[in-house]
């Protein structure tokens, strides 16, 4: 950290990287017909995810007023409830059912995190404007209006996320959702780059949170609901800068000793490998077979591979060797106990056990009944897990952005399988064309389970008919998702 120094109280200009961020909502326009039908899908995706977590408890006891009672008549709409909320509250409800499964979209890279958490943001503010406007005889925003919105909050998360590390300083991702989400809600509610950067400095001021809830030994359920309340900040940041007026920052970054660099950054300014465009909603990972971490996700594949192999000599396993990226070997491998769900699904031994068992990885395999059987643990205590170089190389190649893994069972009368390797998993952009159908089998199986059929069928008709989807008001597209 700097020494205080004392400085002149004349304003400086506002950071370069706030200046940026402001230019790129404004006046950048999107170009890319991949990056339009990769948010499609992005946005019918998480809302099956949010559909799927309406079967958790846990999840659903968060959703609703922050008090009991303070409904929003008009105002924006959760889905798969009967709630209208104020924006702010909604942001939250919306980020935390897309969030709470852990299997929605994935950006990796320095840092990681899932960029479609911001559809907290985007969705509830839309709804509410789309209300709003329609109240006052005016036009309310479109699904395509939300896929572009949803493009550059993409691609702010994403383009941070490839140089800049949070969580070696650490703190959690969930401060780019709430930087991202900030931005673009303040053009969304009308405001000019003064008030972007406005909301932007606020965004940083409020540093960030910790992952202490994110690892062991305190690993637990806040990381399901931290993007949900990520997105209901930056709602607040952003109704003050076009609301309320609120005064700005403008080296809310490199202020010395009180800025976020000396403060949070170890004194480091930001990097960036490239200029913001559409590059991030273009290679986003869709988590379609597993709800698992995603530095897992090919883990879990090469274990679905190894099943008809093990699956009856369980018992004369003697060792299993899981080679991964330098970033899985330091988030998500553990030992020992595993105290609850979150534990679980950020732990790579038990999302390999549980499939080379059962065939399979669903959400409800993290829950303690599925936990209490003791092969899991068996299996556990018996692998290993190591960095291959090849893996971490090619995860941070920019043109590959690869996730690879391997497994190999070795047995106690010493026969093995073979070395199953996998470098990218289904919801990889290479793999486009073998994800997308698993992806709407995905989202049309979560919309059934929870949604009357009328309204799931009209949702996939949409699905199926992208210029009609597009051109759908937002809330008309909402209220397909009320119950």
């Amino acid at each position: 950290m700097s020494h205080f120094d004392v400085r002149s109280a004349a304003r400086p200009d506002p950071d370069q990287p706030m200046v940026d961020i402001a230019d790129y909502v404004i006046d950048y326009s999107i170009q890319s017909q991949e990056a339009y039908d990769t948010a499609r899908y992005m946005l019918l995706d998480s809302l099956a995810c949010a559909m799927l977590a309406m079967k958790f408890p846990d999840c659903v006891k968060h959703l609703g007023p922050l008090v009991p009672g303070a409904i929003l008549p008009g105002g924006a709409t959760v889905p798969g409830t009967h709630f209208e909320l104020d924006p702010s509250q909604a942001a939250f409800n919306i980020g935390t059912l897309v969030r709470w499964l852990d299997f929605n979209d994935t950006w990796l890279a320095a840092e990681w995190g899932h960029p479609s958490d911001n559809l907290g943001t985007i969705l509830a503010v839309a709804d509410y404007l789309a209300r709003r406007d329609l109240r006052d005889g005016g036009e309310p925003l479109t699904v395509r209006d939300v896929l572009t919105w949803a493009i550059k909050a993409h691609e702010i998360q994403g383009v941070y996320a490839l140089q800049n590390s949070f969580n070696r300083v650490g703190l959690d991702h969930v401060i780019l959702v709430r930087l991202a989400s900030s931005a673009v809600a303040t053009a969304m509610l009308g405001g000019n780059k003064d008030a972007v950067i406005t909301a932007v400095s606020h965004s940083w001021i409020d540093n960030g949170a910790l992952r202490t809830y994110r690892h062991a030994p305190n690993t637990g359920p806040r990381k399901s609901w931290a993007a949900g309340d990520a997105c209901r900040r930056a709602v607040i940041h952003a109704l003050n800068a076009t609301d309320k007026g609120v005064v700005g920052y403008p080296s809310a970054l490199s202020a010395k000793t009180w800025g976020f660099y000396d403060v949070a950054f170890q004194g480091k300014p930001f990097q960036f490998e490239r200029p913001f465009g559409s590059y991030v909603m273009e290679n986003v990972l869709f988590k379609i077979s597993y709800p698992a971490e995603f530095h897992a996700q090919t883990a879990v594949e090469c274990a679905m591979q190894l099943h008809p192999m093990v699956r009856d000599r369980i018992d004369d396993i003697e060792r299993i060797a899981i080679e991964t990226q330098e970033a899985g070997v330091r988030i998500i491998d553990k030992t020992g106990p595993l105290a609850n769900y979150a534990d679980r699904d950020h732990c790579i031994q038990y999302m390999v056990a549980v499939p080379l068992i059962h065939g399979r990885l669903t959400a409800g395999d993290y829950d303690d009944s599925v936990a209490a059987d003791p092969r899991i643990d068996a299996l556990r205590s018996r692998m290993t897990v190591v960095e291959n170089p090849r893996f971490t190389q090619d995860y941070f190649d920019p043109d590959k952005r690869y996730i690879g893994n391997s497994v190999q069972v070795f047995f106690k009368d010493g026969p093995s399988t073979e070395k199953v390797s996998i470098d990218y998993p289904i919801g990889h952009r290479k793999r486009r064309v073998e994800g997308i159908p698993v992806l709407m089998a995905k989202c049309g199986a979560a919309l059934r389970g929870h949604l009357p059929a009328d309204q799931a069928d009209r949702i996939m008709a949409l699905a199926a008919d992208p210029a009609a989807l597009d051109q759908m008001p937002i809330d008309q597209f909402m209220n397909l998702y009320r119950v």
